[in-house]
């Protein structure tokens, strides 16, 4: 919009703003100026000239004023909106100027006023008919789409930026492009900028939001503060979190791209806004140690974090990628991902191999099941990888606690499995994702992680084997399948309420990209047995999460306190196997390594001869299907594990539930 345009549309706003009282006095004003305008321009035409007015000449203009205002009054034209006149103000406009060119007519042509040419009679009726018809015209079309663009604007959400910066700047200049929303100006903490205005827009206070929501109609606040810490956004966050907007905010400075910003980089609050804590920087040595121009494989690669590894794995330039996962869909997924990430127009075994010697990642999608022992070998023995991660596992608690002969297969077997092919391809390491659920579980799934992490560590400590064995654990990670963040997103926007299985209960969050590098770098720093605990910060309580999320929404928690609010917040009940608490250490014995968010527990582990005797007899209970010997054998293989309620395995129960089936 140019600057003659801004003008045109200030003009008109000021006019639909003004009093009705005012705005009838302005067309009354308007008239008078068309009846005089009219008569001069009838003096004009009559002599053929340019008329300098006379006496007799303003007696015509007098005349024509007293007649019009009076029947213009009487026929209720100054009682009509301008902006919505129609055929029925015209038609009436039609009759007065009948009666107003009769009476005109009378007066200045059948009679006579000594000065004024009798045919000024019959031509000025006729030019103010065009003119005051015009003037209404103009009026309607000019005023009246003005009118309803505001009327939608005004239901249009009400923008204040965070910060008047360079990004917030960028980010105005886009808004201002658009017309999906109305930017109302920007908010600011230096106090040399409160109260000025940076193109047009005036910058508040941020202690002023309160006023400024119900006066200026402000329904969302745009954070355009990209090189802030996180620590400094959350304490922004929590500030604004007590207000009725919708909060929003661009990437970080590290996420954004060169170029200007643009509407599509503003983005929904991630919720790693809402914990306060900054990702330490990685060191690229370590990131690099296992990875680069090696033959890497990721088994779940299609999962949260086995995807991620691939990332992450796949910017250290190996020299082969493999991409082991057993969902078909999944691993289309990230294998086409990561043609893309690196810039590869196809993938480079499609090419003549010739033409691959420039290529920088070979990527290898195989689809294989981490429980199926010939695949996991053919393919270990075919690609000789010298670093293994294995992401593949069953991890939400209440369906592996339905389905734990499952989760264990796949858990516990399915590691052994890829340790015992690891080892016999000769793979220089090996590395588990584990969980802080392995601590002291209630469940099958943690104790199957556990017990996962005890055969690595056992095969670690027998003599002779060549490949070293190290384990990760961590907590929850944000935006992952089955994560509470995804979910707690999707309810609010249906509207509530917001499923929650104790008020009390707590868990440590990272994000997936950290926590990938973390693993990356613990993996590097492995000697052999290693189990590796990722500093997470401190624990969260869901229910403030949940709070949060809902009131950076623009919305409020809906309590006996608050009756009137939107989203309520129901407590369900803990599902089977779920705990409280989470922790990370079975003991208190962390060791410090190289890197500051990770630290090296000395966790206790059966000898191989042992272990493998209580795997043979779990085995065995699992074939049988015999849940309730498996739940026992695993109380004496996982140190602290104390199973909470019955046993719900949905084919072990059914039988006892079920009734007879009906006979003829």
């Amino acid at each position: 919009m140019n600057n003659r345009d801004l003008r045109q549309s200030f003009a008109a706003a000021s006019l639909l703003h003004m009093p009705r009282v005012a705005k009838r006095a302005l067309a009354v004003g308007v008239d008078i100026a068309l009846c005089s305008l009219t008569v001069w321009l009838a003096l004009c035409l009559r002599l053929e000239h340019w008329v300098h007015l006379t006496p007799p000449h303003m007696l015509a203009i007098m005349g024509s004023v007293l007649m019009a205002l009076p029947l213009f009054i009487r026929f209720g034209l100054y009682r009509a909106i301008f902006r919505y006149a129609g055929w029925n103000a015209m038609v009436s406009l039609a009759q007065a100027m009948v009666l107003y060119a009769l009476f005109y007519a009378t007066l200045f042509t059948v009679i006579g006023v000594t000065g004024v040419p009798r045919t000024v009679g019959v031509i000025q009726p006729l030019l103010l008919l065009v003119a005051v018809g015009f003037s209404r015209v103009v009026v309607r079309y000019w005023l009246g789409g003005l009118y309803r663009t505001m009327l939608q604007r005004e239901h249009l959400p009400g923008i204040l930026i965070y910060g008047a910066g360079q990004a917030g700047r960028q980010l105005a200049a886009a808004l201002s492009r658009g017309s999906e929303q109305r930017l109302l100006g920007f908010l600011d903490e230096d106090d040399q900028l409160q109260g000025n205005s940076l193109d047009g827009r005036t910058v508040y206070d941020p202690s002023e939001l309160a006023e400024l929501i119900p006066n200026l109609g402000v329904t969302d606040v745009l954070l355009a503060l990209p090189s802030i810490s996180r620590e400094r956004r959350l304490d922004i966050l929590d500030a604004l979190r007590h207000y009725p907007v919708r909060v929003r905010t661009l990437p970080t400075m590290s996420d954004l791209a060169s170029g200007r910003v643009a509407l599509s980089d503003v983005q929904e609050l991630d919720v790693e806004d809402l914990l306060g804590r900054d990702p330490v920087v990685p060191d690229t040595a370590l990131l690099t140690r296992l990875n680069q121009g090696k033959v890497v494989a990721v088994t779940g690669a299609g999962g949260s974090i086995g995807s991620e590894l691939c990332r992450q794995i796949a910017a250290c330039q190996p020299y082969t990628l493999l991409l082991v996962e057993n969902s078909e869909f999944a691993l289309y997924q990230i294998h086409r991902e990561l043609i893309a990430l690196l810039g590869q127009d196809t993938d480079p075994l499609e090419t003549e191999e010739d033409d691959n010697k420039g290529a920088s990642v070979r990527l290898i999608p195989l689809l294989a099941s981490v429980q199926d022992e010939a695949r996991i070998t053919q393919i270990m023995q075919a690609w000789q990888p010298e670093t293994v991660y294995h992401a593949a596992a069953y991890k939400h608690v209440p369906l592996v606690e339905h389905n734990p002969v499952q989760g264990l297969r796949n858990n516990v077997w399915g590691t052994w499995v890829c340790a015992r092919a690891a080892q016999a391809a000769g793979v220089s390491h090996f590395v588990l994702i584990s969980t802080d659920k392995a601590v002291r579980p209630t469940n099958v799934m943690g104790a199957s992680k556990r017990l996962a992490e005890m055969v690595l560590q056992a095969l670690a400590a027998e003599p002779g084997g060549t490949t070293n064995f190290a384990m990760v654990r961590f907590g929850n990670v944000l935006g992952s399948s089955g994560s509470v963040v995804p979910l707690f997103r999707e309810q609010i926007q249906n509207g509530g309420p917001i499923t929650l299985t104790h008020p009390d209960i707590t868990r440590y969050f990272m994000t997936i990209p950290e926590a990938a590098q973390l693993v990356i770098q613990a993996g590097a720093m492995a000697h052999g047995g290693d189990v590796f605990v990722l500093d997470m910060g401190e624990p969260v309580r869901i229910i403030d999460l949940a709070q949060r999320m809902v009131e950076l929404s623009g919305l409020q928690v809906k309590t006996a306190q608050n009756p009137t609010g939107d989203i309520e917040i129901q407590i369900t009940g803990l599902r089977p196997g779920e705990k409280l608490y989470e922790e990370l250490l079975i003991g208190d014995n962390p060791q410090p390594t190289q890197h500051k968010r990770i630290m090296k527990a000395l966790e206790d582990s059966l000898p191989w001869a042992e272990l493998q005797a209580l795997l043979a007899s779990l085995e065995e209970a699992m074939a049988r299907n015999d849940v309730t010997t498996v739940r026992n054998l695993l109380q004496v293989c996982v140190q602290g594990y104390q199973p909470t309620g019955d046993v719900v395995d949905f084919v072990h129960s059914l039988p006892n539930s079920r009734p007879a089936p009906l006979r003829a």
